[in-house]
């Protein structure tokens, strides 16, 4: 490492991203910006909440989707957050999802729909926190900038041994990143830090006979790079039980809930549910949404960040009310775009034969 400066490595990191840069539809390659082409900020900022907590091959699929429906940042500030919340199903972290809304329509409303291109500027926008705000800054406007991902943590934390286990670590691991980050081509820099850490310095089995860093790298010097980055010792997720409750109608139409807009799953439609708590789920008849011959269906399990939930289902048919609460409707099972774990309690009702008119 002694023999390479910051320069030199950004020159054989560029060289290789060159060469090997992935085929993303929101990226603008080298090849591209080359010959010209500059990324559209909407694009970047929209990829890079959707990649937040999200593998790129899930992203790639939910994209598309996304551009074709709202292509502009001022057709996604007009979209009703309800659409956008029902599109973003399945995706996780259903903050971002009303972080993206209410980000499009303060850049729509204030900025005329032009983002801003320095990290201060941007980090001043709804949902956009230091990581976006430099992804942002470098891959859309070229702004030298600290981008540090997942991917560009490990990748740093091998290539010089970073000894402090995470999350303390992340402080010495910014610096490094800081001290890397070039004036020449940041965009792409970023890019290829980030492209590195996805298909070659993985964090298992990572392929160090072709990375372009290799022969620098002081964790594949020490013999077992896969002990980077060190990290404190986590313990066991606590568990959290409640009920859902599947109400059915006679024609198969199952009745959702919009849950609170604050808190984990917020504003998203799901069946209605007990509260998640450590100490059991509620009686079926205290939580219940009506009154109905609930039959437990079975459980289900779905990990969170910071806990495991274990749902016990009940469902049960009931006659369709013509006026349900301000919070609720009526949907089909077959088409409701549900978070995940909501899909997944409303599967195990319709397993145990409930749904079908």
């Amino acid at each position: 490492m002694e023999k390479e400066t910051p320069r030199t490595i950004a020159a054989r990191l560029l060289a290789w991203y060159d060469a090997h840069a992935r085929d993303l539809p929101w990226r603008i390659g080298p090849a591209a910006r080359k010959q010209g082409a500059r990324p559209d900020p909407y694009a970047v900022w929209l990829s890079e909440v959707m990649l937040q907590q999200t593998t790129a091959a899930t992203v790639r699929r939910r994209y598309a989707d996304f551009i074709a429906r709202w292509p502009t940042v001022e057709a996604l500030a007009a979209a009703p957050l309800d659409e956008v919340l029902g599109a973003w199903a399945g995706l996780g972290y259903y903050a971002r999802a009303r972080n993206l809304h209410a980000c499009a329509r303060a850049v729509a409303r204030d900025r005329g729909g032009a983002f801003p291109d320095t990290e201060e500027e941007l980090r001043a926008l709804p949902g956009v926190g230091r990581y976006t705000a430099a992804a942002i800054a470098a891959i859309a406007f070229d702004r030298p900038a600290a981008v540090v991902d997942g991917n560009v943590e490990r990748v740093l934390a091998r290539l010089f041994a970073v000894e402090t286990p995470l999350p303390a670590g992340k402080t010495a691991i910014r610096a490094k990143a800081e001290a890397l980050a070039p004036h020449e081509r940041p965009g792409d820099f970023a890019q290829a830090m980030m492209d590195l850490g996805a298909m070659v310095c993985t964090p298992r089995k990572p392929a160090c006979g072709v990375c372009p860093l290799s022969d620098v790298c002081r964790a594949r010097r020490d013999g077992n790079p896969e002990l980077y980055p060190r990290k404190a010792p986590r313990g066991d997720k606590p568990v959290r039980r409640g009920a859902a409750f599947a109400l059915f109608a006679p024609d198969g139409a199952v009745l959702l809930e919009r849950r609170p807009p604050e808190g984990l799953l917020g504003g998203m439609l799901g069946l209605p549910t007990s509260p998640w708590t450590e100490d059991g789920a509620a009686a079926p008849s205290r939580a219940a949404p009506a009154r109905a011959r609930w039959r437990h269906a079975g459980a289900v399990r779905h990990a969170f960040t910071h806990f495991h939930l274990d749902l016990d289902v009940y469902a049960a048919v009931g006659a369709r009310r013509k006026k349900p609460a301000a919070n609720q409707l009526w949907a089909d099972p077959e088409t409701a775009r549900l978070p995940t774990v909501m899909r997944k309690a409303l599967d195990r009702a319709r397993g145990a034969g409930f749904g079908k008119p």
